[in-house]
C-alpha cells in the first residue's frame, strides 16, 4: 500500500461507534447511504468537508462502544483514507482491517492538527506532519496484505483463487 497522504480531520478520545455511525442509520449496510451520514452525531458538517484521502486523527480509545462493521465501512465509503489514534477499541480494530480500512496507533496524536497534511508509510511505521516525524510499529506484512485486498473477506477470496 506504501503511503498514505491527505488532510487531518481531528477529534478527541472515546469516538465511539455511535458517534461514527448512529444506530439510527443502522437499517441499511450500503456503504454509500453510511457515507452519508458519518461522524455526524461527532461533528454535523463533517460529511459535507470530508474528501477523498483525507484522515481522521483522533485520541484514546478510537471506535469504543458496539460492536458494529458498519462504523469502518461508513468511514471508508466517505473517502477517509486512514485513521490515526493514540489507541483503539480491540473489535473496531479489527473490523478496521476486516473492512480494509488502514488504521495507526501514535501516541503524538495531540501534536497533530486540524488541517495539517499528514503522510503515513505503513513499511518504515512513519507518520509524517512537515518537518516533523513520528515512529509507530509498522503494520505486518499479512495485515498489509488484507488491507491492500480491501479487507479480509476480498483477500479470502482472492487466495481461493491461487
Amino acid at each position: 500500500m506504501g503511503t498514505i497522504s491527505g488532510k487531518v480531520w481531528h477529534f478527541g478520545d472515546n469516538i465511539d461507534t455511535d458517534l461514527i455511525i448512529a444506530a439510527r442509520y443502522l437499517n441499511t449496510s450500503d456503504p454509500k447511504e453510511l457515507a452519508k451520514h458519518v461522524m455526524e452525531d461527532a461533528d454535523p458538517e463533517f460529511v459535507k468537508k470530508v474528501k477523498a484521502g483525507d484522515i481522521i486523527v483522533a485520541g484514546e480509545n478510537f471506535g469504543c462502544g458496539s460492536s458494529r462493521e458498519h462504523a469502518p465501512i461508513a468511514l471508508k465509503a466517505a473517502g477517509v483514507s486512514a485513521v490515526v489514534a493514540k489507541s483503539f477499541a480491540r473489535i473496531f480494530y479489527r473490523n478496521a482491517f476486516n473492512t480494509g480500512l488502514p488504521i495507526f496507533e501514535l501516541a503524538e496524536t495531540d501534536t497533530i492538527k486540524e488541517g495539517d497534511n499528514i503522510a503515513i508509510s505503513m513499511e518504515s511505521g512513519e507518520v509524517k506532519n512537515g518537518a516533523t516525524t513520528y515512529k509507530f510499529t509498522p503494520i505486518p506484512p499479512f495485515m498489509q496484505e488484507l488491507l491492500a485486498s480491501g479487507g479480509l473477506m476480498n483477500y479470502a477470496q482472492k487466495e481461493m483463487k491461487k
